[in-house]
């Protein structure tokens, strides 16, 4: 499986706005958690994970997502190519990575808001999560 955007939509009228992903399916999520960046440390990286998947829409503010599909889990290439996928708050759609990649997330303004929904329960997370230093691959302002 690849990463993917899963694109929502937002209706507008006199009684306010309505921000939507219809085609994601809560099938498989069993957490959920909210990332919110210090100003001090916008950037929250590297996070590997070999059995999650994760699925990011942006609540406030916006992010970019970068991502690397990691080829060895103990000594990881320098050189993978970081994909980037940016969110907003102005935009419904979720962001979906599949298990096998690791993620850092960079949050752009003030008080930015990720939610990420996970497909591992949180008993299994001490076999998946494998973090590597912020600085493993470089993120290009």
């Amino acid at each position: 499986m690849i990463p993917k955007i899963i694109q929502g939509g937002n209706f507008s009228d006199h009684r306010g706005t309505i921000s939507f992903v219809n085609d994601f399916s809560f099938k498989d999520i069993e957490r959920f958690y909210i990332i919110s960046n210090s100003d001090e440390n916008p950037i929250r990286a590297w996070q590997g994970h070999k059995l999650d998947a994760k699925n990011f829409y942006c609540l406030n503010g916006s992010f970019k997502i970068h991502f690397v599909k990691i080829d060895n889990w103990e000594n990881p290439s320098k050189d993978l190519v970081i994909e980037t996928i940016f969110v907003s708050d102005s935009e419904s759609k979720i962001v979906h990575i599949p298990a096998g990649y690791a993620n850092a997330i960079e949050s752009l303004q003030t008080n930015s808001k990720l939610i990420s929904f996970s497909t591992l329960p949180l008993e299994n997370v001490g076999d998946d999560d494998v973090r590597y230093n912020s600085d493993y691959w470089k993120i290009n302002g």
